[in-house]
């Protein structure tokens, strides 16, 4: 039993060594698992045989001897659908193993209160289109989702979701419910599943510390120490945009509060400070102001100043607090931080702690607008990685009728 389940969790970690690096040689996957490499080929003869992983022969090394088998992910025959829930837009997707986005949908979101019901209905429609067009000797392993809300672990309950009046709405159990497959959907928060995607395939790649700050209409973050995401006591974690930078003064929060940093740097605010009309809203009117200022208007210039000085009263404190090595701004900040970049880092030189200044990057997310759906995805891979062949196995089992008899598995029908 001991030996089986080593076995089990040695499985797990070469599929997640392959599934995030990609093409790896046996000899790395031995080096990096601490395991000889009679170990490694029983290991990928497994999941070779099981259509998770192909091997070849590398290309010609120039070095003397038999080289290394190169093992690289099956991204056909095992995938997972990924849902991003953001204020402005609804994404699902097909996501093979080893991360390509093989498949995808998109539709706007309308600023229209809550709305749990449009949102599992359009999502689910997606999923169960996106899953009738996979190819049909592949297999379905998991759910995840993303949403811009405090997601309460386990059961995919968005506890607040203040954009949008989302309070206590069974997000993760009603989306479950309307795909049909019988797979449990995984939720995790926005900014928090943005932050590991882009330490496991973006901007920090090698960081073991890091802080990723997602903007959309207001400010999420998401904190990696020690390789791994605080999430905090109860899951609710690392609520960066809720920072108190400005209390004498303050804009009002969404929260109910005055002079969180997602006030003085979310949407409404650089709208304002760039004058523009007050029911203009959005990605691309942020995108607008981004643009003037880039042809020098003054209005447009001086407002990317102004925001970016709260952002960098933030981001210095985060620093002190936490000595990341690298800053990572995705989201709408991924647009607007290129013209916030001076007064960011002047807050930085006169307010960071010298020894904790030295080292920290400040980088826009490589993800781009995909990683938090990124980040959905690897919540969908989590049960595969834990057990490759058990997982697989249930997965492409036919459904068992109350007789105990197999029957056909079905395409769901619409709700």
């Amino acid at each position: 039993m001991v030996q089986e389940e080593i076995r089990r969790r040695n499985l797990g970690r070469l599929l997640r060594h392959v599934h995030l690096g990609g093409s790896v040689s046996r000899a790395v996957l031995a080096e990096r698992m601490g395991v000889n490499r009679s170990t490694v080929m029983a290991l990928t003869g497994e999941l070779t045989a099981a259509g998770l992983v192909h091997e070849k022969m590398p290309a010609d090394t120039g070095r003397a001897g038999r080289p290394s088998l190169v093992v690289r992910p099956d991204a056909a025959r095992a995938y997972v659908l990924a849902f991003d829930v953001a204020v402005d837009w609804l994404v699902a997707a097909r996501v093979g193993l080893g991360g390509a986005i093989l498949d995808r949908r998109q539709a706007p979101r309308p600023r229209a209160g809550a709305d749990l019901d449009r949102v599992a209905r359009v999502l689910a429609e997606f999923g169960r289109r996106l899953h009738d067009a996979a190819p049909p000797d592949s297999v379905c392993v998991g759910v995840g989702a993303s949403y811009c809300g405090m997601i309460r672990p386990g059961d995919g309950m968005v506890r607040y979701g203040p954009e949008l009046g989302w309070v206590d709405q069974a997000f993760g159990a009603e989306l479950g419910h309307r795909l049909g497959l019988g797979l449990p959907v995984s939720v995790g928060n926005e900014a928090h599943l943005g932050a590991q995607a882009e330490q496991q395939r973006g901007a920090g790649v090698g960081f073991q510390n890091l802080i990723y700050l997602h903007g959309d209409v207001g400010v999420g973050g998401g904190i990696i120490v020690g390789g791994k995401l605080l999430n905090g006591d109860g899951g609710y974690g690392c609520e960066l945009g809720h920072m108190l930078v400005n209390p004498n003064d303050g804009r009002p929060c969404g929260c109910g509060s005055r002079g969180c940093l997602e006030a003085e740097v979310g949407e409404r605010a650089l709208l304002d400070a760039a004058r523009r009309p007050a029911g203009l809203t959005g990605r691309d009117a942020l995108r607008d102001v981004v643009t003037d200022a880039d042809r020098g208007e003054p209005v447009a210039r001086d407002a990317l100043r102004r925001i970016g000085d709260w952002l960098g009263i933030g981001v210095a404190n985060l620093i002190n607090l936490f000595n990341p090595g690298i800053v990572i701004f995705g989201g709408m900040l991924r647009d607007t931080y290129p013209g916030m970049a001076e007064p960011v880092r002047a807050r930085i030189a006169a307010n960071v702690l010298p020894v904790a200044k030295e080292r920290v990057r400040l980088r826009t997310s490589v993800l781009g607008d995909d990683a938090t759906l990124v980040g959905a995805a690897e919540l969908g891979f989590s049960a595969l990685m834990a057990d490759p062949l058990g997982v697989l196995t249930r997965a492409a089992a036919p459904p068992v009728t109350a007789a105990g008899g197999p029957e056909r598995r079905l395409r769901p029908t619409p709700p």
